[in-house]
C-alpha cells in the first residue's frame, strides 16, 4: 500500500505568547473538547480522557497526589454506576459520555459570552470578522502594525507568507459560513459560538468535515481512503524514538479508520461517515465509545467494568496513573 506523505499542521503546537489576549479572542481554538479529531485531521489524544472526566479533567495531573485521584474517580465510579450494581454496563457510560460532552459545551457557552464582548466593543449585538480588519490581524500574527498602518495608507503591497494568508483566508471562509442567511457578514452571539465551536453546528460540522477532508484527500474525489488517511506528515525520521512515533501515528489511524470511522467498510470514508463520526452528540457513536472503552479494561470479559478494573487503567481513563491500585484500592474500602 502507497503512504504518502502531506504537510504537517502543527498549529496547535506553537508557542503563543504570553500576552497574545486578542489573537486568542478572534481566532477559534485549534483543539476542541470532546471531539474525536483535531481541526488539522489529527486525532484527539485526550479524546477519552475529555469524555470520562469533562470539567474535572484539570484536576488529574501527573503531579497530583495518588491518593487524592483514587478517591476522585471512586466517585466518578459512583456516579457512573446509576443502578449502584458496583459495575458500569454500556449504556450507563454512554449516558455519562453525553453528559460530559454536554458539559465541554456549556463551558464552551459561557466562554463564547466572554469572547463575543470582547469583538462587540459597542454592545449592538453584532461583531466584525477581525479579518476584515487587516491591520488588527496582522498586528495578532506579530506583525508591526505601524508598518502595516504605513503601507495600507500608501497602498503598498503588504508581504504576507504563505501560511498567514492560508489563515486569513480559512478565518474569513469559516466566519461566511457561521452567517445565517440573510449573509450581512456581522454575527451575533449564536453565529459566533459556530464560528468558534463549528462541532456544535450542523452546518459549520458539515463545513468543517470538508475541511478536514480538503486536507487529507490527494485525489480530489472528496473522500478518503486508508492510505490518504494514514499518510505521515512531511519530516525525516532521525532516531528511533522517531520512527517509533510515527509507527504509532500509522497504527492508531489504521485502527480509528477501518473500526470506527469507516462504518459501513467499505475501505472509503464518505463526508458523510466523517460528519457522523465527528458530531460530538451522536448517541449512536457515544454508544461505540463507551462500549470500546470498557472493552479495553474489562479484563475479566463479563461487559462491564468494576472499580478495580478503572483504577488499574486510570492512565487511559485519566492520564495519569495510579501506583499500587489493588493495595490502595482495598485501604479506601
Amino acid at each position: 500500500m502507497d503512504v504518502y506523505a502531506r504537510p504537517a499542521n502543527n498549529s496547535a503546537l506553537k508557542e503563543k505568547p504570553a500576552d497574545s489576549k486578542d489573537e486568542n479572542e478572534i481566532l477559534p481554538p485549534d483543539h476542541l473538547n470532546g471531539v474525536k479529531m483535531e481541526m488539522d485531521g489529527h486525532l484527539n489524544k485526550e479524546f477519552h480522557q475529555e469524555v470520562f472526566l469533562g470539567k474535572e479533567m484539570e484536576e488529574f495531573e501527573e503531579d497530583s497526589e495518588p491518593r487524592k485521584n483514587r478517591k476522585k474517580l471512586m466517585v466518578i465510579f459512583s456516579k457512573v454506576d446509576i443502578n449502584n450494581d458496583k459495575k458500569i454496563g454500556a449504556k450507563e457510560m454512554q449516558r455519562w459520555i453525553m453528559e460530559k460532552t454536554d458539559e465541554h459545551f456549556q463551558e464552551a457557552v459561557e466562554e463564547n459570552k466572554m469572547h463575543f464582548r470582547a469583538v462587540d466593543p459597542d454592545g449592538d449585538g453584532k461583531a466584525t470578522c477581525p479579518g476584515m480588519n487587516i491591520k488588527k490581524f496582522l498586528a495578532s500574527k506579530g506583525f508591526n502594525e505601524k508598518e502595516i498602518a504605513e503601507k495600507i495608507r500608501n497602498n503598498e503591497e503588504l508581504k504576507i507568507d504563505e501560511e498567514t494568508q492560508e489563515v486569513l483566508d480559512n478565518l474569513k471562509d469559516r466566519w461566511y459560513q457561521a452567517d445565517n442567511p440573510p449573509p450581512d457578514l456581522l454575527l451575533n452571539e449564536e453565529e459566533f459560538l459556530s464560528f468558534l465551536h463549528p462541532e456544535h453546528s450542523r452546518g459549520m460540522l458539515k463545513f468543517m468535515v470538508k475541511e478536514i477532508i480538503r486536507d487529507l484527500d490527494q485525489d480530489g474525489d472528496k473522500k478518503l481512503t486508508l492510505s490518504e488517511f494514514i499518510s505521515l506528515p512531511v519530516g525525516t525520521v532521525e532516531n528511533q524514538q522517531a520512527q517509533d512515533i510515527d509507527d504509532d501515528w500509522v497504527k492508531d489511524r489504521r485502527k480509528e479508520f477501518e473500526e470506527v470511522i469507516d462504518a459501513n467498510h467499505d475501505g472509503i470514508v464518505t463526508m458523510e461517515e466523517l460528519e457522523e463520526y465527528m458530531d460530538p452528540m451522536n448517541e449512536y457513536n457515544a454508544l461505540n465509545e463507551a462500549k470500546q472503552m470498557i472493552a479495553v479494561a474489562d479484563e475479566n470479559q463479563n461487559h462491564h467494568l468494576e472499580l478495580e478494573e478503572i483504577l488499574k487503567y486510570s492512565e487511559y481513563f485519566t492520564g495519569s496513573k495510579l501506583m499500587d491500585y489493588a493495595r490502595n484500592v482495598h485501604e479506601e474500602f
